[in-house]
């Protein structure tokens, strides 16, 4: 979804925001608190509808669509599969002591219990489910998964490599 911000002097702020589907909905929030929901279809100028909220009735309806009110069924169905699991974002910095190894010298699975998802590279390329060759490398975002307490061995094993693991 793209979304475009502007502000407006003396009015607020406008958001525009197109949709999967071609459609836009602009947003203005008003200085005073009240907001503006314009709905246009794809490639029309004149707005298909009009809601004014004011401030109570636009918070209202913000937890209502971000899921505070109801949690669709296909979303608990994920939340129970993956139970205790969390997925993490961690940057590497020029001073980890991973830099250099590949994931399988570092024996990341075997020694936190960690998967590695993808890496970010700082030019943005994207490397999913990487190989036990990859190698890390300065100002990479690693996306891993595994349990709180492995996510947190994890990290300072990257960092400092004071793990002591043997496998």
């Amino acid at each position: 979804m793209k979304v475009r911000e502007l502000d407006l002097p003396g009015i607020g702020k406008k958001f525009e925001l197109e949709v999967s589907g071609g459609d836009k909905i602009v947003v203005i929030i008003h200085d005073d608190g009240r907001r503006e929901l314009y709905h246009f279809y794809h490639g029309e100028d004149d707005s298909a509808s009009v809601v004014s909220l004011d401030d109570d009735e636009a918070r209202q309806l913000a937890g209502i669509v971000g899921g505070m009110a109801y949690q669709p069924k296909a979303l608990e169905t994920i939340n129970v599969v993956m139970e205790d699991m969390i997925i993490e974002w961690y940057k590497i910095d020029n001073d980890f002591s991973c830099i250099g190894k590949t994931i399988a010298e570092m024996k990341v699975r075997q020694c936190t219990g960690i998967t590695i998802l993808a890496v970010i590279e700082k030019n943005h390329s994207k490397n999913v489910n990487p190989s036990p060759d990859y190698r890390f490398s300065p100002d990479s975002t690693l996306i891993v998964t595994g349990d709180r307490k492995s996510l947190q061995i994890f990290k300072q094993y990257i960092k400092d490599g004071r793990l002591g693991c043997t496998i």
